[in-house]
This record gives structure tokens, C-alpha cells and sequence, in this order.
């Protein structure tokens, strides 16, 4: 009989549960600090909102690992994590809903704009359920892995690790912990889970060391109060009347959504877990949807990491506790209270953990020859991630504009109006803005177009990497990749480029050359004579 909790559950639980705590507490303070959205809105509407989200995805992916586990009669299947998706986050709150919080000074009309996003995207991903397996019936591995590498390493492990450092008295122990009891195997005294024995480490240094603060315990603990979901129409049919400039963002991000909800499909099939795509994107835009609904801005997503909470002990139903839990908390405005009770650096070593675990799969799980494609379809993702601290940068100091007009002007901000920096100011000082602008654009299609070029050229299919490079001449001429938004010649350069790519391997499709399947340990083949 397949049971359903293990022990290996119990550490994937607390693993997977303080990873989206955080996320959760993250997103409190972006809709509060950031957009103004009142407390009352946030415990009483949106955080119940994401926790029936939570609870709708987890539920299911639980049925859908138990399904998978009866059908193949093995007791090791791991269900795929999910929360709200991080990058969107970020999204929402400084590209939809703080635009409009300035243009207008109205924290409900930022809401409604976010809300009508969050939908557009979960439709998006419902699309994507019936298109993404096709996709992934005809990309190769590498570039799969590869671009969701290039998320791990930029937006998985990076600001987790900037943070661990700024303390790293107390996360450096953390994470000391998380590696010996993940990746040795080894058991702790008295059988205690590693992410609870990590916590409680990390918290006992915090609050000894005088990190947190009682104060601001007594000051969260005023917030906690019932919330239950609500179905929020009136805001959301608010926000649809106007999204119109919401769809030049909204598409190529559902787009993003479902083609990282097939990569980690992918990394979950390399772990042994082999689940059907559709099953999973169809919880995914049925959990946005639904969300927005009721109030909730935030888009879920099934998460990077499956193999970490699989090599962690995690089986059916550790993923289905973490959404039961989070929902419980959701729902009675918890999360002030444990973001005073729990210091970050003792949380975020969970996240530069599971990066480390993806980006060695993505290596480990190809032939050795398609290595190149690895690290191909990984830099977009670093791009992008690059680009984006510089604009974040540029932006704390007043300019949220980059002209890049030949003779273009400093213009300082004003109490009223954002500054203005040249290009050429930035080239001078060794910055180079629009090419990193350019190919973070679309980051997680272009890896995937990038990866499965390389792939192909690596195995001489050069026709089939000369179908690629033409789809991303496409791709890049609309927007959806090396593109701030959709349209018409939005990037015909690069269009080009990738046009020209595509005509020299049709012309070294016509030499005849044999193809050729690397084997697992092959590395890449020696240049043929000339």
C-alpha cells in the first residue's frame, strides 16, 4: 500500500514550506511597502486569495504524484512543488502595478491592473498546456535544463546568496547544515529534520546575536486576523476594461510560465518522475485564474526543484502539507508575526541550496558533448538578471529612463518627473546595457532557442538547428524574445541575425554531413581535418 507520509516527507515539508514563506513574506512587503495597498486589503483579501491558489495546486499535484506512483508501482515518486512565482513577484509590483500606483495615486487601481495581469497569464499557461508538450516532444534536453539552469543561477541563487553574506554569521552555519544533511546523507542527532534543525540553528543565532527584534514581534502580532477568499469580480472586470497596455508584458511572461513549467517537468522526468506536462500546466493557469478571482496578483507556478525535494526524501504528499500549512497562515494573517519571529538569513539558504542542486543537473543529466548547449541557454537568464540590477540601480537614484538616442542628454530627475541617462554615458563607463537589455529580453525562450541551436549544431542536424534559428528570427521580430514588449519589427536586427544563422546551417545542411549522436561521457569531437 502506498503510504502517505515518509520521513523524507517531514524534510522536504520544511524545506519546501520556509521556501515559499519567504515568498510569501516578500510579497507582503512589495504590496504593502512598495504599491500602498493597505494592510486590511492584504491580510483580509489577497493572502487568502494566494492561499486557496496554494491549495488548489498542491492538492493536485499530491493526486497527480500518487496517480503516477500506482500507475508504475514504486513508492519513490515525488510530487512537484509549487508557490507563487518568484520573478512574478517582482513583475507585477514594479512593472504593473507601481506604474500605475505613480500614474494614477491609487493603491486599488494598481491592484486592478495587477489582478487583470495575473488572469491574462493564467489563460496564457491554459493555452500552454495544450501547445508546451509538443514543444517538448522536439527540443532537446540540454536546452530544456539548460535555460532552467540560467533561472536557478540568476534568480534562484543569486539574491539568496547577496542576502546569506550581508549576514552571513548567521546563514554561513545554515547552510552548513543544509549541505550535510542533503548531500551526505548523513543523519542528524535525534533524527531531526535538516530544514527544522537548520531554522531553529539559524533563529537561535538571530535572536542571540540581536538581529531581530521583540518590538517588532508585539507590532506584527497586532495584525493577525481572519481572512477568508472572497471572490473579488468587480476588481478584476475593472482591470480587464483597461489591459490593453498590460499584454505587451503579460504575454511573453505567460509564455515564460509555461515554458518554465516544462523545464521543470523535464527536470523532474530526468529525476525519475516522468509526469504528464499538460496535467501539470493546466493546475498552474487554473490556479492564476482562480486567484485573480479572488484577489490575488501574484501568479502561481510549479516550482524549480523537484529533484532537491526528491533527494531530500520527499514523496507524495510533503507539497500538499506545505500548501495546507502556507494556507492556514494565509489565512489568518500570520506572516508579519513569523517574518518577526524568523530572521531571512536563516530561511534563504534553502534557495541557494536548490540552485545548486538544478544547475548540477542540468550538466550532469546531458551527454558531455551538449555541455556548450548547457552554458548557451543559461546566459539570457544571467542577462537578464544583470540588466535588471542595473535599471534597479539607475532607478533608486531617480532614473527609470535609458535613451538610447545618438547625442542624447542627462536629464536629472524632479520632484515630479524621473530622470534620464544616455546610453552612450553608460558605454563610456564599460556598461553595456542594451546588448545584456536585449538578450535578457524573453530570457527563458531565448536560452531554450539558444540550447537547442547548439544541441544540434554539436550533433551536425543542421537542418534542424536552421528550423530553430528561423523561430527565433520570429520570435525576436514580435518581441517575444530580445524584446521589452510584443509588436511588429520590434527587434529586426536581431531578427536578422538570427535569419542569417539560419541560412549558413541550411548551407552546411546541403554538404551531406552525417549526423551523430554523442554518447553520455563523449565530450566534444576533435575538428575534422581541413
Amino acid at each position: 500500500m502506498l503510504p502517505w507520509w515518509v520521513p523524507g516527507d517531514t524534510n522536504a515539508f520544511f524545506g519546501l514550506g520556509f521556501n515559499v514563506l519567504v515568498n510569501v513574506l516578500v510579497l507582503t512587503g512589495l504590496v504593502i511597502g512598495v504599491v500602498g495597498i493597505s494592510s486590511h486589503d492584504t491580510f483580509h483579501t489577497i493572502l487568502p486569495a494566494l492561499g486557496v491558489e496554494l491549495l488548489i495546486g498542491n492538492v493536485y499535484y499530491t493526486y497527480l504524484a500518487r496517480r503516477l506512483a500506482r500507475r508504475e508501482n514504486r513508492n519513490d515518486v515525488a510530487a512537484m512543488p509549487y508557490g507563487p512565482s518568484v520573478p512574478h513577484m517582482f513583475i507585477v509590483t514594479f512593472v504593473i502595478m507601481l506604474p500605475t500606483y505613480l500614474a494614477t495615486n491609487d493603491p486599488v487601481r494598481a491592484w486592478e491592473a495587477g489582478l487583470a495581469w495575473a488572469f491574462v497569464i493564467g489563460v496564457i499557461v491554459l493555452i500552454g498546456a495544450f501547445v508546451g508538450p509538443y514543444i517538448r516532444r522536439w527540443t532537446p534536453r540540454a536546452a530544456l535544463l539548460g535555460t532552467l539552469a540560467g533561472i536557478s543561477v540568476a534568480f534562484i541563487s543569486m539574491r539568496p546568496a547577496g542576502q546569506m553574506w550581508e549576514q552571513a554569521w548567521i546563514a554561513l552555519p545554515v547552510l552548513m547544515i543544509i549541505l550535510i544533511g542533503f548531500f551526505t546523507n548523513l543523519r542528524l542527532p535525534g533524527n531531526i529534520p535538516v530544514g527544522l534543525a537548520a531554522l531553529l540553528v539559524g533563529t537561535a543565532i538571530g535572536w542571540a546575536g540581536g538581529f531581530m527584534s521583540a518590538p517588532d514581534v508585539s507590532a506584527a502580532a497586532k495584525d493577525i486576523a481572519i481572512g477568508l477568499p472572497t471572490f473579488q469580480f468587480h476588481l478584476l472586470f475593472t482591470g480587464i476594461s483597461h489591459i490593453g497596455p498590460l499584454l505587451s508584458t503579460a504575454i511573453p511572461l505567460g509564455i515564460y510560465n509555461f515554458t518554465e513549467g516544462m523545464t521543470n517537468v523535464e527536470s523532474a522526468s530526468v529525476a525519475g518522475d516522468d509526469y504528464n506536462l499538460r496535467s501539470v500546466l493546466l493546475a498552474d493557469g487554473t490556479g492564476a485564474i482562480v486567484g485573480a478571482a479572488l484577489g490575488s496578483p501574484f501568479p502561481p507556478a510549479v516550482y524549480i526543484g523537484h529533484p532537491g525535494w526528491k533527494e531530500a526524501g520527499g514523496r507524495t504528499s510533503y507539497s500538499m502539507a506545505s500548501g495546507i500549512v502556507v494556507a492556514i497562515l494565509c489565512f489568518t494573517g500570520m506572516f508579519g508575526l513569523l517574518g518577526a519571529l524568523l530572521p531571512l538569513p536563516a530561511i534563504v539558504p534553502i534557495l541557494l541550496y536548490i540552485g545548486l542542486l538544478i544547475g548540477a543537473q542540468a550538466f550532469q543529466a546531458v551527454p558531455r558533448a551538449h555541455a556548450a548547449a548547457v552554458m548557451i541557454a543559461i546566459i539570457p537568464n544571467v542577462a537578464s538578471w544583470a540588466q535588471g540590477q542595473m535599471a534597479d540601480v539607475l532607478s533608486a537614484v531617480g532614473y527609470q529612463n535609458v535613451d538610447f538616442a545618438s547625442g542624447a542628454k542627462l536629464i536629472p530627475p524632479t520632484a515630479t518627473t524621473p530622470g534620464t541617462v544616455p546610453e552612450s554615458s553608460l558605454v563610456s563607463a564599460g556598461v553595456i546595457y542594451k546588448g545584456l537589455m536585449y538578450l535578457g529580453d524573453g530570457a527563458v525562450l531565448a536560452g531554450l532557442i539558444l540550447g537547442a541551436i547548439v544541441v544540434f549544431l554539436i550533433d551536425r542536424a543542421f537542418l534542424k538547428a536552421a528550423i530553430y534559428c528561423a523561430a527565433g528570427a520570429v520570435l525576436a521580430f514580435v518581441g517575444l524574445i530580445h524584446g521589452a514588449k510584443v509588436g511588429w519589427d520590434v527587434n529586426g536586427e536581431v531578427a536578422l541575425g538570427y535569419a542569417f544563422a539560419a541560412l549558413v546551417c541550411t548551407l552546411f545542411h546541403f554538404r551531406k554531413v552525417p549526423a551523430r549522436v554523442p554518447a553520455p561521457d563523449e565530450a566534444l569531437p576533435a575538428p575534422e581535418p581541413a
